[in-house]
């Protein structure tokens, strides 16, 4: 199962996103807060939910997940 991280700094719509570690397009990693293995990012964004409400897919790594 892939590990999953959430960026603690949200994008400038106010979403946090969530990425697979093996993502190209990881925040650095002072600002990432690990989620842990998920077996699909609909778990991965959920636990992310807990702590950041506005959580939300990376468009690239997680684009089943990413809404906005």
């Amino acid at each position: 199962m892939p590990s999953y991280i959430v960026n603690r700094n949200s994008q400038p719509n106010g979403d946090h996103e969530v990425h697979k570690l093996s993502c190209t397009r990881l925040p650095d990693p002072a600002n990432r807060m690990p989620l842990g293995e998920h077996a699909s990012c609909s778990t991965a964004v959920a636990k992310a939910k807990k702590t950041y409400p506005t959580a939300d897919g990376c468009a690239y790594c997680s684009p089943a997940c990413h809404k906005r």
